[in-house]
């Protein structure tokens, strides 16, 4: 575990996966604990895929590899390059373990850095094949809900910033369907209902524009707010139907399969792609606890 401190903050991280396991602020535990009665997992980095595969698995020239939800990076230990006081990186690297499941030669650093009430991620992908690689990238923090012994789930809220309509891709669990976009309102604050979850997560499609997202309530004045720059998409989830203390917010650079797709990665909706060796691709965000 590494631990992060200022005088608002003191932030764990854990080596497995470079996990967000703990902010705690003002005797506030923030991130959720991972009680495994509902989600065992705080805030799992997802790579290289966003989401499920069609049948858990996809094809790259010719050949079927097998991969399970959200990808290997969460169950992968990671190791720490840089630390300090306020900030730590750490690094996963491709080897023969990660090339069976997936044909790429790749670095990827995760660095935090802390200031004052605000903890950034950034998530940096090195791309080390001769040739292309084809990859998604997705964070899902997790929060305690209520974050205090005042209030309930219902009590809490999500508002958005800018305030307005967005698109929203629905999951036909566990597949997206961009071919059927609807709107959520978010002109005025959302309260929480475990109902809004029974279909999984509500994606909005941010369309790489600035967007924060706060998750607060009425009864403290304390919460967490996720700023992108650059996103495409943000996922607003709880489980269903478990009436869970948590909601996470989750910034995502791709997408589950859709409920039509090839299988073929190449075709994958919302893949990215580096086409040289030595590019790279950073997805990034800012946390702010209050």
């Amino acid at each position: 575990m590494q631990t992060l401190k200022n005088e608002y903050l003191t932030v764990t991280i854990n080596e497995h996966g470079a996990e967000l396991t703990s902010v705690i602020g003002d005797g506030i535990e923030y991130m959720w604990q991972a009680d495994p009665e509902y989600w065992k997992r705080h805030a799992p980095i997802l790579f290289p895929i966003v989401g499920r595969l069609k049948d858990n698995q996809f094809e790259y020239q010719g050949k079927i590899y097998s991969m399970s939800q959200h990808g290997f990076a969460r169950d992968r230990d990671f190791t720490v390059t840089d630390k300090s006081n306020t900030s730590v990186e750490f690094q996963l690297v491709s080897d023969d373990q990660t090339r069976e499941v997936y044909p790429f030669d790749f670095e990827l650093n995760v660095k935090f850095d802390l200031s004052d009430h605000q903890l950034s991620e950034r998530i940096t992908l090195i791309n080390k094949t001769d040739g292309e690689i084809l990859f998604q990238i997705g964070a899902h923090p997790g929060f305690n809900v209520p974050l205090t012994d005042e209030g309930s789930f219902n009590d809490y809220f999500v508002s958005v910033a800018p305030k307005g309509k967005y698109e929203k891709t629905p999951l036909k669990p566990p597949y997206s369907d961009p071919n059927d976009v609807s709107e959520l309102d978010f002109s005025k604050p959302k309260y929480l209902d475990h109902e809004w979850f029974n279909s999984d997560a509500q994606v909005l499609n941010l369309k790489n524009k600035p967007t924060t997202v706060m998750l607060s309530n009425n009864s403290n004045d304390h919460g967490v707010s996720l700023h992108l720059e650059d996103a495409p998409f943000v996922g607003i989830w709880s489980p269903y139907p478990k009436e869970s203390p948590f909601a996470c917010i989750e910034p995502w650079w791709g997408l589950a399969d859709t409920v039509d797709a090839t299988g073929k990665l190449d075709d994958k909706f919302a893949i990215n792609k580096l086409t040289n060796k030595d590019e790279q691709f950073t997805a990034s965000f800012e946390l702010t606890f209050f």
